[in-house]
This record gives C-alpha cells, structure tokens and sequence, in this order.
C-alpha cells in the first residue's frame, strides 16, 4: 500500500478553551495529540485558542461595521479560509459546549452566505471535525452540535469525525494532569487514542480526496443557477 502524501493540506485547530494562554488547558493536549498526526504526514497546522483573540460576539463577517470597536475574528477566519480541515476543540461545561465555542460556530455561520468560483457556498470542499474534553457526560451532545453546525454552513464530514475523553464524573484529574503514580491521566486511555487517530486520518483522507477531484461537483447546488434542470419541478400539477 503506497504511503498517502498530504503535504498539500492545511488545517486549522481552534481551542475554545475558556482558559487564556499562557495557562494550562486539558483540551490544548488533546490538538496536539491529532495536529502532531497530521504535521508528521506533511499537513501545515495552525493552532489557536479563541479566548486569546478579541472575537466579537454576532453574525456578520466583522462586527466592526456593527457597532463593536475591535474585531479579530476577519483575521482568523483568513486562516479557516486558506485551510482544507477545521477542527473545533472544547472542554464541556454544564453538558454543553463552551460559550467561546458557541462564539465561534455563529462567527462562522457569518460567512455561510459567501460563495466560492463555483457559485457554491464557500464552505464546501472542505472537511471539519471536533474535539471534546470533560469531567460530565456529554461528549457526543457537544460533538453532534459542532458537527452539524459545521455541515450546515457547507463542510463536508468524515466517518468518526469526533473525539473526546471525560473522566470520572465530579471533581477531580482533568485530561492530562499528573496522578499520584506520575502518570497522567487519560493519555493512555485506548478508546480516546483510538477514536483521534481514526478522526485525524479520515479528515486527511477526505480533505485530500476532495482536493484532488475539485470538491463537491456544483450540479444542483450552485445558488446563482439554480436551473429547472438541477431542482424539484415545483410547479409541475402531477406533484400537487
């Protein structure tokens, strides 16, 4: 079996941690462990926590045209922009994803209207998948949130494209803090190591699939021809 080459992609890791840098977050362990995956198979990786960044609260491409004084979210979207493979990382707070990453999914639900050459939504073509940390349950509550709202605005989603880990339920280790025995808790967890390579690898895959055939074929889905020939015949009296 011939090696995949993925030097090509770019992808994109947001860390909606609600703890600023340069302080510790458990989720940031969980990025490295799928970015360092992907930056050994050649893919340029950029990773970034939304907490450090003046991101306006809204839903229009920069809220600096609606009353806010600052915002860098027009910087970072650049970054999405440019990549093949989005991965939105977040901790689980009162079984819910955080408030940075609900921030996050209605910045990007700004750009959803903006179409790419082929009149598509300019989403499409690209691949997303998620990343969850936590001591509740929760996991696949948050990560089917980020997943839909991640195909709605036109990704495409791989097979097993979300991770997690939760520890035991109340106070106590967080993902990657150091035990009694030196150890850190949930690194070696198999189900977690598992379920991120498999996520890592089938973004690679998809990413690269769709690179190399052009994306999503625009048949049917172009909003500016939106012809008779590509849509349901709504007009026709055989269907009233």
């Amino acid at each position: 079996m011939n090696k995949p080459n993925y030097s090509d992609l770019k992808a994109v890791f947001i860390n909606c941690t609600l703890t600023k840098s340069p302080e510790k977050s458990h989720t940031q362990l969980l990025v490295d462990a799928s970015a360092d995956i992907m930056e050994k198979q050649g893919v340029k990786v950029t990773k970034l926590r939304a907490i450090d960044h003046d991101i306006a609260q809204g839903v229009y491409p920069d809220m600096r045209e609606h009353g806010w004084e600052t915002d860098e979210w027009p910087e970072i979207y650049k970054k999405i922009h440019e990549a093949d493979i989005l991965v939105l990382a977040g901790p689980i707070w009162l079984g819910d994803n955080s408030s940075e990453m609900k921030k996050v999914i209605e910045r990007l639900y700004a750009q959803s209207g903006d179409l790419n050459e082929k009149g598509q939504w300019d989403f499409y073509g690209r691949v997303g998948g998620c990343l969850i940390t936590g001591n509740e349950d929760g996991i696949k509550h948050c990560a089917q949130n980020i997943l839909y709202s991640l195909q709605h605005v036109g990704y495409t989603i791989p097979p097993q494209a979300d991770a997690g880990w939760i520890g035991e339920a109340g106070p106590g280790l967080s993902y990657g803090d150091k035990k009694e025995s030196g150890d850190r808790e949930g690194l070696d967890n198999d189900f977690t190591n598992r379920n991120t390579t498999f996520m890592t690898w089938n973004l690679m895959h998809l990413a690269s699939m769709l690179k190399q055939t052009g994306g999503i074929p625009a048949y049917g889905n172009m909003r500016k021809e939106w012809d008779a020939g590509s849509r349901f015949d709504f007009d026709n009296p055989e269907y009233r």
